[in-house]
């Protein structure tokens, strides 16, 4: 059974950096096909895909986040990671780790998380 396990802390301040860690167990990681991915959805509003990072290492991003994204990841902890700069309360959000197979839909998520962007 494939788990993800998402960590980070909660509570940002405007201007700083989100960051979340999303650690993957029981199932493959660096198999190609696999596209992992990081989901947020904002209070009353629907999910927004924000960016992924494939097998190869290679990352992809929504054009929305306007080069505030980052995807890294350590694959000796099978983990991939989530930097998002420059913060507003307008990021506020419940932030998600997922696995999608080949572009397709999400098939695993990790628990998710409340990100609140706050002075």
């Amino acid at each position: 059974q494939v788990q993800l396990q998402e960590s980070g802390p909660g509570l940002v301040k405007p201007s700083q950096t989100v960051s979340r860690s999303c650690t993957v167990s029981g199932g493959p990681f660096t198999t190609n096909y696999y596209l992992w991915t990081w989901i947020r959805q904002p209070p009353g509003k629907g999910l927004e895909w924000m960016g992924a990072i494939d097998a190869g290492g290679t990352t992809y991003y929504s054009p929305s986040l306007k080069n505030r994204a980052s995807i890294p990841r350590d694959t000796s902890k099978n983990q991939y990671s989530l930097q998002l700069r420059s913060v507003s309360p307008e990021d506020t959000a419940a932030y998600y780790c997922a696995r999608a197979p080949d572009w397709g839909q999400m098939d695993y998520w990790g628990q998710g998380t409340q990100v609140n962007v706050s002075s």
